[in-house]
Parts: structure tokens; sequence; C-alpha cells
């Protein structure tokens, strides 16, 4: 359970995002009645229903972010989904139960890779017995099973106390150059599973293979790759056999139910009120679908019942065509936080070239610098790139900070090509005014931005 008080969140979320402080406050409030609701009394906390959040603003301006360095912060399941997805029931398209069957899985994930921490010394070692093993003695294929219920079989012959002990020499020789990492680029022949893909049942999330349970054999076949590859696949193998897989189940489907959080765009694109023929028969069918699993129910999964009373919704829109009354009011009732985010000045697209951390010039810099580039931007030309951007975004679509990641290709894009050759020298460029005029000139001059929209 994350304890971070909401000020806190907003710390956080301010590393990675700029602006949007109404948003910010509004998710750190959530996040933080979450842990208040868990420490009431168990007869309270049922009563206590998460304050679905609906994200009102421009597409870009950071709705989708907030969501997911939200879930992050907490380590809590999160699934993103589109509205635009979905149909009504009897159309073509995904089922809204899907959204939970996919935030089960983002849980289950989680509490897996959180148990197999516990165990991956446990499982390296036992991977590393068996390649022990496998140097020692080369995999053999398993017998026919047919052969085995005819008798066909051959049974191997015990072996000598002599040739025990030598066996146990070789094993301990062996397992010290493994440790050394003397072997790591040795080939070793291994019995892997056989993947094929699952053909789903359409309607749910099982395949025939999860409704034969098990009873069909699974295939291998034999591979032959390098050590450090086989330990790898070994460990995998080994971590599946430790940890118990049925409390993964029941932990994630607890945290799923109590922690996890939805995040559903383009909620706009199904605002409105659905006419009789036509692309928007559907529209207002979608949200009657959807206010179910909003409001709480019980939805089936292949690993068991999840119940939505107590997921985090948080909703999000443009709402450029449409209004947010245009919703039925059912589902409006059910996103009481509405948060207004604002467009992006060019103060704030400067920001967001430097400040964030992993911030988009930071990435320019350590992907050139493979190539012996070194990158140095002059204050005055992240002062144009930002200039840029806005007055781009003003005069065609809106698309908010995306269109910093197009911009700066077409600024890089020479220096992208030339770069690299192991005989090229390490070199430093400063990227001036100037420079950035010369490569936007094009763009200039011709006052139709369309190509810059992604």
């Amino acid at each position: 359970m994350n304890t971070l008080t909401p000020k806190q969140t907003v710390q956080e979320l301010d590393k990675y995002i700029i602006g949007q402080d109404e948003a910010k406050k509004a998710v750190a409030v959530a996040l933080r009645n979450r842990y208040r609701r868990m420490q009431l009394p168990e007869s309270v906390r049922e009563e206590v229903t998460p304050k679905n959040i609906l994200m009102v603003g421009p597409t870009g301006v950071g709705k989708t972010e907030i969501a997911r360095r939200l879930a992050k912060l907490v380590d809590a399941p999160f699934v993103k989904v589109e509205a635009t997805k979905f149909t009504e029931v009897g159309y073509v398209g995904r089922d809204v139960d899907s959204i939970i069957r996919d935030l089960t899985e983002a849980g289950i994930r989680l509490e897996k890779d959180r148990q197999v921490g516990d165990i991956k010394d446990q499982a390296v070692q036992a991977a590393n017995n068996r390649l022990v093993e496998l140097l020692a003695h080369p995999v053999r294929k398993k017998a026919n099973p047919i052969d085995i219920i005819l008798g066909n079989t051959r049974k191997e012959p015990e072996e000598s106390p002599e040739q025990k002990e030598i066996m146990s020499s070789k094993r301990e020789s062996i397992r010290a150059r493994l440790m050394a990492g003397e072997l790591e680029n040795e080939m070793v022949e291994i019995e892997v599973e056989q993947t094929s893909p699952k053909a789903e049942i359409p309607g749910t999330d099982m395949s025939i293979s999860d409704m034969m349970g098990g009873m069909l054999p699974k295939k291998t076949k034999i591979r032959k790759v390098p050590v450090s590859e086989a330990r790898r696949i070994l460990t995998a193998e080994e971590e599946d056999t430790l940890v118990d897989m049925d409390k993964v189940y029941s932990e994630a489907i607890s945290r799923v139910e109590q922690h996890g959080i939805v995040f559903i765009d383009e909620i706009d694109k199904v605002a409105g009120q659905s006419s009789k023929t036509g692309p928007d028969v559907s529209r207002e069918g979608v949200q009657r679908d959807i206010l179910p699993i909003v409001e709480g129910c019980t939805v089936n999964t292949k690993y068991g019942p999840v119940r939505t009373d107590h997921i985090l919704f948080i909703a999000a829109g443009a709402f450029h065509v449409s209004k947010v009354s245009d919703l039925i009011p059912e589902l409006q009732g059910r996103f009481p936080v509405r948060v207004d985010l604002k467009p992006l000045t060019v103060e704030d697209y400067k920001r967001i070239l430097t400040q964030p951390q992993n911030a988009l010039i930071s990435q320019y810099r350590a992907l050139l610098k493979v190539d012996g580039v070194e990158l140095e931007f002059e204050d005055e030309a992240l002062e144009l790139i930002a200039r840029h951007t806005f007055d781009a975004n003003e005069s065609s679509e809106n698309i908010g900070a995306r269109r910093l990641h197009t911009v700066m290709e077409t600024i890089l894009s020479d220096i992208a090509f030339n770069a690299g050759g192991g005989d090229a020298p390490e070199t430093k460029v400063v990227i001036t005014p100037d420079y950035i005029r010369g490569q936007l000139k094009n763009a200039a001059a011709n006052s139709d931005l369309h190509r810059y929209i992604l």
C-alpha cells in the first residue's frame, strides 16, 4: 500500500509531467483516499467507493501520462482502453467486460513478478544445478509414451561406484568453471516447450487449451543454445515451478479489486445521442454497457469472479465537438470529480524539453552519444523550438506535446543520418537558433503544416 501524502504524490508527478496542477491534485487526493479507506473498519470500508475522475482537455497535454504515472507510483494494476474500441452488445467490437479481464491479467503479471522476486536466487541456483547436469550429461530425448506402455524402452545400466566418483568429480569441475563464467558461450542442448498461438473462444478470455485444463500433453523440442541463454530459459522454468500460482491468482484478484486503475480514453467519442443509422448507432449503447462496470458489478474471468466496486476509473476526452453534458446522466454521475486540463504554452513546451526525468533533449543526447556525437542546445534554440511547436499547433490540428517529437526529428534528421561509423571521431555539435531556422525554413515557407501531424 502506497502511503504517500497528496503533496508527496504531486511532487512525484512533477518529475515527469509539466503543469496541470489541478489534475495532479485530484488524482493525488483519490490515491490518498484509497489508503484512508483501507484503514477504516471493514463495515465502513465497503460503503466508501472511489470518486472517479473525468479529465477534460485537448490531446497531448498529459491526461494519459498522469494516469500511467499514478499507477506506477502505487505499483497498482493498470489498464488503458479507448472507448471507441467498444461497441454496443450485438455489434462488432470488443466486449466491455474485457476491460476487467485485461486489468486482471495486468494484476497477475504484477503479482507474479513480485513473488518471483522473493524466490529469484533459489530459481537461479536450481537452473545452475540443471546446467551442470546438462553439461555433464547431454540431454536425452524423452521416451515415446507408447513405447513406455508397450514396454519397448531399454533400461539404462546402473553406474558403478567408480563411475559415480568420476562423474561427481566432473560435475564439481564443471560447476567451478560455470560459476567462474568460463562456460557462458558453451553450446548446450535443452528441452523446451513448443509455443503456438492460442485460439481464444469468441466472447471469452479463454483458449481451447484452457478449456481442456491441461489434459493435452505439452509438445517439446530440443534447442541448442549458449549457456547464458540456457540459464535464462531454465531460470524461467524454475520460477514457474516455485511460484504458487493459486496464491498469485488470489492475491492479484484482491489487488485488482482494491487498487486497480482503469483509464478510459476518448470517452467524448461515444458522447451524444445515438442515431438510428450511420456510425453513431451504438454510442449511447456503449455508455450503457460501460455503466454497470463503473457502478460496480462482478465480471467473470478465467481466474475467478472480479468485483469492480472499488476500482478507480479515470476517463478522459477532448470534448471539442461534444460536451460532458452529452454523456448519459447516469454515467456523468459516476464521475463526480471533473478537472479541466489547460492547453500548453510556449513556456510549457520549453520545460517539457528539459525538465522532466528522461526529458526529450536528454533522450536525443543519449541516442547520439552512442555514435560519438555530443549535443548541446543553446537556450535561445530551445526557446525557438518551443515557439515553433506552439505556432504549429495553433496553425493546424493541436496535438499538444506530441508535436515536439516531430519537430525534434526534423531538426536533428541530418545529424542523426550522418552520425555513426566505426572510424567516425567523437564530435560536439551545438544547436543554435540559426541552425534550427535553416532546418525549419521549408516548413516556415509552407503554410500547410499538416505534414507535422502525427
